[in-house]
Parts: C-alpha cells; sequence; structure tokens
C-alpha cells in the first residue's frame, strides 16, 4: 500500500455511485476546501470507471489550489456488497460488469495514495454520525432511499460489519397484492422493501417519478407505509438512539409526518422510550448534510483507518 503522508491533513472523500462520483477534499477541521463531480451513466466496465474516479479526485485536490503530493489518502464509499477489509467490491448492481472488483488495489495503482473502500450506505450514516451528529448518540441508523434503498448503523460509535454488510434495503415487509398489486422491482426478491420502496418502484407502480407526484398523490400513503415497517423493524432489532431518513426519494415533507404516525402505530406502545412515545419529531430526522453525507463519510473513514493503523 503506498504510504500515507504524516505531514499532511487533507483527506479526500469519494461518494461512487451507478450515476455519478462526488470528490471533496477536507482539511483537518473537516471543511470542504474542493469538490468534483463526474457522470458514470455512460462509462460500461470497470477500468473507464477507476479512471473517471481517479480524475474526479485529481478535479477536486486542484480546485483545492492542492497537488495529489499533499494529500494523506482516499476515503472511497462503493455501492452493493463490499468486503471492508480488502477493500473489495464483490457486486455493484448499478455498475456495469462490477463483480469482484480489487477496488482499493487499483485506486491505489492510479492514483499512487492509501485508498480505504467501505459500502455506500455505510459511509453515508458514518458522515452524519460523525459530522452532523457530532458523533452523539452512540447507536444511529442511516436509511436512504433513491434507486435503492441502503442503509447502515453505528452501534456503540462503531460502524457495524458482520458477514456482510447489513442489506438493510432488503428486509420484508407485509405486502398486500389488493391493496398494491405492483410485485415488486427486486431482482433477487421480488417485494423486499427496496423492491417495492425505491425510486424505480415508484416509478413502474406509477408512471411517474417520484419527484413528479404532487404531495397528497396517494403514493405517498404507501410508500410512507413501506417504510414505516421497515423502520419500526429496525427499531426492535437494532433499538437506534437516532433515525436518520434521506436520499432523494425522502425530500418529502410530508412524507416524514406519515412515517412517523405509521410506525408510531405499529410499535403500538410496546417500545416505551419517549423518543417514540412522545419525541418522534426529533427521533426520525431527515440528514442536515444532503448529498455531501457520502463524501463525508469517506473523509471520516480514511482518518479512522489511519488512526487504528498507527495503533497497530
Amino acid at each position: 500500500m503506498p504510504e500515507a503522508s504524516t505531514k499532511s491533513d487533507y483527506v479526500v472523500g469519494v461518494d461512487l455511485g451507478g450515476t455519478k462520483i462526488l470528490a471533496g477534499v477536507f482539511d483537518g477541521s473537516l471543511e470542504c476546501i474542493g469538490t468534483a463531480k463526474l457522470s458514470t451513466k455512460s462509462q460500461r466496465g470497470v477500468e473507464p470507471v477507476i479512471e473517471r474516479i481517479d480524475r474526479c479526485v485529481q478535479d477536486a485536490v486542484d480546485e483545492a489550489d492542492l497537488t495529489m503530493k499533499q494529500v494523506a489518502g482516499v476515503g472511497i464509499g462503493a455501492p452493493g456488497a463490499v468486503d471492508f477489509e480488502s477493500g473489495t467490491v464483490i457486486f455493484a448492481p448499478n455498475l456495469e460488469g462490477w463483480k469482484e472488483v480489487p477496488l482499493k488495489k487499483d485506486l491505489e495503482k492510479q492514483i499512487g495514495l492509501p485508498v480505504f473502500v467501505e459500502n455506500d450506505g455505510n459511509i453515508a450514516v458514518l458522515g452524519v454520525h460523525v459530522a452532523e451528529l457530532k458523533s452523539k448518540p452512540k447507536n444511529v441508523i442511516g436509511i436512504f432511499v433513491g434507486t435503492g434503498i441502503g442503509g447502515g448503523a453505528i452501534i456503540n460509535g462503531r460502524v457495524l460489519h458482520g458477514l456482510v454488510h447489513p442489506e438493510m434495503g432488503h428486509i420484508r415487509v407485509p405486502h398486500d397484492l389488493v391493496q398494491d398489486p405492483y410485485h415488486g422491482g427486486c431482482p433477487y426478491h421480488g417485494d423486499c422493501l427496496e423492491g417495492l420502496a425505491s425510486g424505480p418502484a415508484m416509478q413502474a407502480r406509477w408512471g411517474k417519478a417520484a419527484q413528479d407526484l404532487p404531495p397528497d398523490h396517494p403514493a405517498w400513503i404507501l410508500e410512507g407505509h413501506y417504510l414505516a415497517h421497515g423502520l419500526a423493524n429496525w427499531v426492535l432489532t437494532l433499538s437506534p438512539q437516532r433515525i436518520v431518513l434521506g436520499g432523494g426519494v425522502a425530500r418529502q415533507s410530508q412524507l416524514f409526518k406519515r412515517i412517523r404516525q405509521d410506525m408510531v402505530i405499529l410499535l403500538n406502545g410496546y417500545v416505551r422510550a419517549p423518543e417514540v412515545m412522545r419525541d418522534i419529531d426529533q427521533y426520525v430526522v431527515p440528514p442536515q448534510l444532503g448529498g455531501r453525507a457520502g463524501v463525508l463519510g469517506g473523509l471520516v473513514l480514511a482518518e479512522q483507518a489511519y488512526t487504528r493503523l498507527d495503533r497497530e
């Protein structure tokens, strides 16, 4: 692995998605001093996307008026199944040809800097937890509803890893085919949560993208119902002290009210914590970082990796 610069406070965070790459350069106080964005829509295969990541990092560093030698390293969130230890993207469904891609190894060769790779849902909740919530409380989940439904969990201040990273979007939720005859769009599970409530699922069911549906459309009643089921399940299994709900589909003020109400009804008084019983408006909240959560999470990932390596 390339050696990190011990004299540099500058780190690059990268958010790699199925349609775009975002990169940001941050100084030691978490201030973003340079950004770049590139599309991945027309890119097929592994090498063209890796070259674009390299270019996006370079563009962000140039905007920050730095050189690559002044950067300590890169933290990147990648979609799909990611092996955190090796930095391998096992499978990315929204990047063509991405199976068993040694992203860490390939990017370090391309960029010439230490690279740390994590799942994009984990990266986003990490960015929210550290940069927005200032690492409090210690147990937080972040759910992001867009092209897919991804999420991550911070348990006792650390990102939850296990057999694989938590695939929160693929949990099963009740599906009444009379109320909702749409069979679901997930290629693996059909009517899992992602198959019923993601952006493409809404498009397929209603014939319009989520952002084009008016606030009083019945789509939002159904969307709130499904997402509330997901949140209730995570409250009961992970017992988070805060739930952050973001992504393009979730940018609807009327949706939050419905999700909160439905979640409380589903829990039916079983969880009697004041956050649920009294302060639900402060318990299920939108992120304040917007699209910067993933990029900031990349920064935090790299910084935490350096700290771990120093201790070893």
